[in-house]
C-alpha cells in the first residue's frame, strides 16, 4: 500500500505537467499522434473541449492519489496504535510468567511504568514516526526520481542541496537525542515510583507531615521529564521554517536558472510547475521523515527497555488453574535436604532442611526473625525451587509438571493481606468471574473466619465495596478477609504466614478455634509470632538460621528448649501487657 500510495503521488504530480504544457501551447494536441488518436476516439469538436477533458482527468488522478493516501494513512496508524495493544498484552504475560524470585528483586513501579507509559511512548514515538517515516520516505524517493526524469542536473542540485542540510541536523542532533532519551525513561520511572509511594502511605504520609518531601522529589523528576519531551519536541520541528524557505526560494531560483537557458516562461510554466507542486509534496514529506528520525532517535531508550523485557520466546499462557484436579493429599508433604540462597547474600535463607508435615495434622513453624520461616513457607508453596534438595508431595517430588495441581491443594494466608477497590464478595472469592461467583461458598468462608456477623451489618451487606487496599477497613477485618479467601476453595492445606498478627487477642482464639476444628479434616501449616497460638498444634519446628534446630509439641519443646523458653515467655509477658 505504501509502494503504491508512492506511485500515485507521482502520477498525481506528474498529470500537473502535461495538461498545464498544453494549456501554454493548445496547438501542441496536433502534434502529438497520441493525443489526436484519443481527441478523435473520444469526439471532441474543439481543442478547447479535449484540454478541459484533461484538466478533469488530472484532477481526478489527484483526487484518488489523495483518497487512497487517506486510506493508507487510516491503516498504518491502526496497525501502530494496535501495537501498544499486542505489546502491553505480551509484556503483562511475560511479567506474570516469571518466577517469583524475579519480583523480589524488581520494582513494581518499574515493571507499571513499562506496561503501561514506556509500551505506549514506543508506539507514539518509535512506531508511529518509524510508518510515516517509512510512507514519507517512499513518496520522496519516487518524487525525486520523477524529477530526475524531467530534468536531472536541477533534481540532482535540489536532492543533494536538502540532503545536505537534513543529514548535517540529524547527525548535529542525534547524540543530544540519544541522551535525554535515556534521562526521560529513568525520570519516568522515578517520578512513578514517588508518586506510587507518596498515594499507598498516604496515611503514614499524613501523620508525619512528610507531603512537601514527597512533592519536591516528584517536582523534581517531573520536571526533567518534561524537559526532555520539550527539548525533543524544538529539535524535531526546527528545520521546518528554515527548509520551507530553501524550497520555495529554490522555485525563484529554478526560474531564473530556466530562462538563463533560453527557456520562455511558456516553456518554463509546465516545469516550475511541476518543482511547485513537488515542493507542495516533497517539503511536508521531508519534515515528517525528519521528524520520524529524530522522534525515534529520542524513544530509542524506551525501546530498549521493552527489547530487553521482551527478550527471547514468550512464556505459555498457564491454563485456567480452575479447571485442573488438585493433587492428591492423603500422607504428607517432606523438605528433603533443602538448600536455597536468595540472589546477591552470602547466607543461606534455609540450609539443609529436612522436616515432615503429616496429612491432616497441625503444624508450626517458630523462630527468631530471619530464621527462614517465611522462605519454607515459600517454598511449601511452590513460589520458590530450591537450589539443592527435593519437596515430596506423598513420596512424589513436586516438579512443573504437577506443580499448579500442588497450588490448586492450598489456601494461603499471607501477614499482609492484599484487597482490590471491589466488594467483599469479590474480594473474598479473589479473582473468580462475577458470572462463576460461588455465593454460598463465600459466606460459608466468611463464617469459619469469624467474619459473618460483621460483613451482615454493613451497608450492603457483601456487596460493600472495601475501598483501595481495603482502606475502610481494619487491619484485622483485612485479616480475615484473607482468611476466608484462603477457605472459599476449601482446600486440602490451609496455610497461614502470621495471618493472625493484625487479630486482638479475643477475635484470635476465636479465629484459631476454627482453624483447630478446620485440622481435623485439613492440614494446617502456621508461622505464629505469639507461641500461645501454637499450644495445640501437632508438631513445632523451631527454625534457627535456615535449618531446623528442635522440634516436638509445644509442651516437649518447653521442657527441653532454651531458646523456645525465653521465647514463650516473651509471648507470655507481651499478652498479659496487652489485657492490662
Amino acid at each position: 500500500m505504501v509502494i503504491a500510495m508512492g506511485f500515485l503521488e507521482v502520477v498525481g504530480i506528474a498529470s500537473i505537467t502535461p495538461f498545464l504544457a498544453l494549456v501554454s501551447n493548445p496547438e501542441a494536441v496536433n502534434e502529438n499522434s497520441l493525443l489526436v488518436w484519443l481527441n478523435d476516439l473520444l469526439g471532441f469538436s474543439t481543442i478547447n473541449q479535449f484540454l478541459i477533458f484533461l484538466g478533469v482527468a488530472a484532477l481526478a488522478v489527484l483526487t484518488f492519489s489523495n483518497a487512497f493516501t487517506a486510506f493508507t494513512t487510516f491503516h498504518l496508524t491502526r496497525f501502530s496504535y494496535m501495537r501498544g495493544y499486542t505489546l502491553s498484552r505480551r509484556l503483562l504475560i511475560r511479567y506474570l510468567g516469571q518466577p517469583y524470585t524475579f519480583f523480589l528483586g524488581r520494582n513494581t513501579a518499574h515493571l507499571g511504568t513499562n506496561l503501561l507509559t514506556e509500551v505506549q511512548q514506543v508506539v507514539t514515538g518509535v512506531i508511529v514516526p518509524g510508518m510515516k517515516m517509512l510512507s514519507k520516505g517512499v513518496v520522496t524517493l519516487f518524487i525525486i526520481g520523477l524529477l530526475f526524469i524531467v530534468d536531472p542536473v536541477l533534481a540532482l542540485t535540489v536532492t543533494v542541496s536538502l540532503g545536505a542540510v537534513y543529514g548535517g541536523l540529524i547527525t548535529a542532533s542525534r547524540r543530544k537525542l540519544q541522551k535525554i532519551g535515556r534521562v526521560r525513561v529513568a525520570t519516568n520511572q522515578k517520578r512513578f515510583k514517588v508518586a506510587g509511594e507518596a498515594l499507598s502511605g498516604i496515611k503514614e504520609l499524613k501523620l508525619l507531615g512528610r507531603e512537601g518531601l514527597f512533592i519536591n522529589q516528584f517536582s523534581t523528576s517531573s520536571r526533567r521529564y518534561a524537559s526532555t519531551q520539550a527539548t525533543s519536541q524544538v529539535i524535531s520541528n526546527l528545520p521546518r521554517y528554515a527548509l520551507e524557505t530553501i524550497a520555495f526560494g529554490g522555485i525563484v531560483l529554478i526560474v531564473i536558472y530556466l530562462l538563463a537557458r533560453g527557456q520562455g516562461i511558456g516553456q518554463a510554466l509546465p516545469i516550475i510547475a511541476l518543482y511547485a507542486f513537488s515542493a507542495y509534496r516533497l517539503m511536508p514529506a521531508l519534515q515528517q521523515v525528519f521528524v520520524g528520525v529524530t522522534t525515534v532517535r529520542f524513544n530509542i531508550a524506551a525501546l530498549d527497555v521493552l527489547h530487553r523485557d521482551l527478550q527471547g520466546p514468550d512464556p505459555a499462557v498457564k491454563p485456567d488453574r480452575r479447571a485442573l484436579e488438585a493433587l492428591p493429599f492423603n500422607q504428607g508433604l517432606e523438605l528433603r535436604n533443602v538448600t536455597l540462597s536468595y540472589p546477591d547474600t552470602q547466607r543461606p535463607a534455609v540450609n539443609n532442611l529436612s522436616l515432615t508435615i503429616k496429612a491432616k495434622t497441625s503444624v508450626a513453624l517458630v523462630g527468631h526473625t530471619g530464621s527462614g520461616k517465611t522462605t519454607t513457607v515459600d517454598l511449601i508453596l511452590g513460589l520458590l525451587e530450591p537450589q539443592r534438595g527435593t519437596l515430596l508431595i506423598d513420596g512424589e517430588p513436586l516438579t512443573e509438571a504437577n506443580l499448579a495441581r500442588w497450588q490448586k491443594s492450598l489456601g494461603y494466608v499471607p501477614q499482609h493481606i492484599y484487597l482490590s477497590d471491589n466488594t467483599v464478595a469479590h474480594n473474598i472469592a479473589f479473582g473468580i468471574p462475577e458470572e462463576d461467583l460461588d455465593q454460598g461458598a463465600v459466606e460459608r468462608a466468611a463464617r469459619i473466619a469469624h467474619l459473618h456477623d460483621f460483613i451482615k451489618d454493613l451497608p450492603l451487606g457483601y456487596d460493600t465495596v472495601v475501598g483501595e487496599r481495603g482502606v475502610r477497613l481494619s487491619g484485622g477485618q483485612r485479616q480475615r478477609i484473607g482468611i476466608a479467601r484462603a477457605l472459599y476453595h476449601d482446600p486440602d492445606i490451609l496455610i497461614l504466614d502470621e495471618a493472625t498478627s493484625a487479630l486482638d487477642g479475643i477475635t484470635e482464639e476465636s479465629v484459631f478455634a476454627a482453624v483447630e476444628e478446620l485440622a481435623r479434616s485439613k492440614t494446617v501449616v502456621m508461622i505464629a509470632h505469639r507461641l500461645s497460638t501454637v499450644r495445640s498444634c501437632d508438631q513445632i519446628y523451631l527454625l534457627d538460621k535456615g535449618a531446623v534446630v528442635a522440634q516436638g509439641t509445644y509442651d516437649e519443646l518447653l521442657a527441653t528448649n532454651a531458646t523456645f523458653r525465653a521465647m514463650a515467655r516473651t509471648t507470655t509477658q507481651a499478652v498479659a501487657a496487652t489485657y492490662n
